[in-house]
């Protein structure tokens, strides 16, 4: 599974910009990478994984702003088509799933 955050926050006042980079530096702890600009992408194995991670996001929604939440499988994300100007890009790499007995 694949948890998609992309958000608009306002940046107009230092309380603003403040909220922003909690919002931001908070879902990258939580293991997100940015994928573009105010659009963040987490892999997670399960649903249940899934769902502890959009818990944690949903702690962190500050007061103003759009955010938007998106949970696909890997199949659809592997349906996805990148491109760099006309140049088609890689997309991310799965993580490994380890298994322990």
């Amino acid at each position: 599974m694949w948890v998609l955050v992309f958000f608009d926050l306002p940046t107009e006042t230092k309380k603003d910009r403040k909220e922003h980079a909690r919002f931001r530096k908070g879902i990258m702890q939580n293991g997100f990478t940015m994928f573009q600009f105010s659009m963040y992408i987490r892999h997670c194995n399960s649903r249940e994984n899934a769902n502890v991670h959009l818990k944690r996001v949903r702690k962190l929604l500050p007061e103003k702003g759009k955010i938007g939440i998106l949970t696909i499988t890997d199949k659809q994300f592997g349906e996805i088509e990148l491109f760099s100007g006309l140049e088609i890009t890689k997309r991310p790499d799965t993580p490994q799933q380890l298994e322990l007995f």
